[in-house]
């Protein structure tokens, strides 16, 4: 089917969509209409946790799909039951709320956050929250976002959200008053920029924490489930926070997320928290299967040794090109390129590498959420040879720049 006769008006415009449309998607590879191949390092911003339309989500999908899928939040079912205990057996936590989006389990988070400041620190309300950090897109999670201007783009914001400095204590603790109930923030800024909180940092935000009797929130929206090597974010920093939010990778694909807290912050009252479809037994049984899958011998091993080749190749070529450093945790990376060529270098990469050897029909999807920075976020199972072709697909982008 030819791009044209698509009925593209029908979506609202909200962002700006390449002329094609993707009809298929296996693993690290997606095709669109025309049967053009791309190498997705995207993958839907760190969805699918085990590349496009893996077996075991397929095979989760036909065997929930004829038995329940939808039967009332108001009633237990056996999928999300087995995947809360697989959770809570695996980390930290005693409770589980299932959501549909990442955004709304950290919306879950902060009124579960206000809950408990009213029940145990006299009403305090305030979650003090970082510079350049990305929390999701409703209005209260996009108040909690330290994403340059959004304090405007749907203004007035929702109060109680002051900003400290990322990695700088100092500047947590001065935010910090007796309206104050909790820090909340990304164990790696994502979308600010693949920002790792030093270990230092995480320490130093749970001795705080423990000192003036807050909770600490760690969105771990974009790194739990593997993503940087260990299944859950916190445990790479060894420190444990009272709820703990997730999204993306634990769905790989269907909309799924999670709000996940210790007994002691699990306040929540009869009525004060659902929706509709959150935990429904279709998408909670693709959980299942997704966590079990990460959670086998040595997935976690190869995850960390597929990112340190990812960071060994992207820090050759950064060298070999004069680019900026690369930095990251696990296979969640970003390259500095020292120019704002990040979006000319991500469209010469989908459209613009015809004609070089091992390019033809052939494209590479890269993301960069700065100008001049580049994020990727492949499949947890992606192949090394699959990261050369990105190297060299990446380098050709970068070289054909003015």
């Amino acid at each position: 089917m030819n791009f044209a006769d698509y009925p593209i008006k029908t979506l609202m415009d909200i962002t700006a969509r390449p002329e094609m449309v993707f009809v298929r998607g296996e693993g690290s590879w997606l095709w669109d209409n025309a049967g053009k191949r791309y190498l997705d390092f995207v993958q839907g911003w760190a969805v699918n946790a085990l590349g496009h339309s893996p077996r075991c989500i397929v095979d989760a999908l036909a065997a929930q799909a004829p038995l329940l899928i939808t039967p009332s939040p108001a009633f237990y079912n056996e999928p999300s039951l087995k995947l809360a205990e697989l959770l809570t057996r695996a980390s930290c936590f005693d409770r589980v709320f299932f959501t549909n989006s990442g955004a709304e389990a950290n919306e879950g988070a902060i009124k579960l956050a206000r809950k408990w400041g009213r029940r145990h620190r006299g009403g305090a309300f305030e979650i003090i929250t970082t510079v350049n950090s990305f929390h999701g897109r409703t209005i209260a999670t996009m108040s909690a976002s330290g994403k340059p201007g959004w304090d405007t783009m749907f203004a007035p914001q929702v109060p109680g959200f002051p900003k400290a400095v990322f990695n700088d204590l100092a500047s947590v603790e001065a935010l910090i008053t007796g309206q104050t109930v909790a820090v909340m923030l990304e164990p790696v800024q994502g979308e600010g920029g693949v920002n790792c909180a030093t270990p230092e940092f995480m320490r130093g935000l749970r001795a705080l924490c423990d000192r003036h009797g807050l909770l600490l929130i760690c969105d771990e929206v974009q790194t739990g489930i593997g993503r940087l090597g260990t299944l859950f974010g916190y445990q790479h920093y060894g420190v444990e926070p009272d709820i703990m939010t997730l999204g993306k990778g634990i769905g790989g694909g269907v909309p799924l997320a999670g709000l996940l807290a210790k007994e002691h912050a699990s306040v929540f009252e009869h009525g004060e928290q659902g929706g509709t479809y959150n935990g429904n037994p279709l998408m909670t049984a693709v959980g299942l299967a997704v966590v079990q899958e990460v959670m086998k011998p040595e997935f976690l091993a190869q995850v960390r040794a597929l990112g340190d080749y990812l960071a060994t190749q992207l820090g050759a070529l950064s060298a070999a090109l004069d680019l900026g450093p690369e930095r990251g945790i696990g296979l969640l990376r970003a390259l500095e390129l020292k120019r704002d060529i990040g979006a000319a270098v991500v469209t010469t990469a989908r459209d613009g590498l015809t004609g070089r050897p091992g390019w033809d029909r052939t494209g590479l999807l890269l993301n960069s959420p700065r100008p001049s920075l580049l994020r990727f976020m492949p499949a947890l199972n992606l192949t090394t040879a699959e990261i050369d072709l990105m190297i060299d697909g990446l380098r050709a982008a970068i070289e054909l720049q003015p």
